[in-house]
């Protein structure tokens, strides 16, 4: 899962470099930047629910 999560995060991180290097592209800048805070936030709520030992 956590293999997972790195990968998209350097996907979207990737997506949002290049949109702000092509000036046509901005909205995928835009669109990576909200996918990154999402794969964060989905992160830290999975890692929240699972039992502890």
């Amino acid at each position: 899962m956590w293999t997972l999560l790195i990968v998209l995060l350097v996907l979207w991180a990737a997506v949002s470099v290049l949109g702000f290097v092509v000036k046509g592209f901005f909205w995928l800048a835009i669109l990576g930047i909200l996918l990154f805070v999402g794969t964060i936030v989905f992160g830290m709520l999975r890692r929240g629910s699972t039992p502890r030992e």
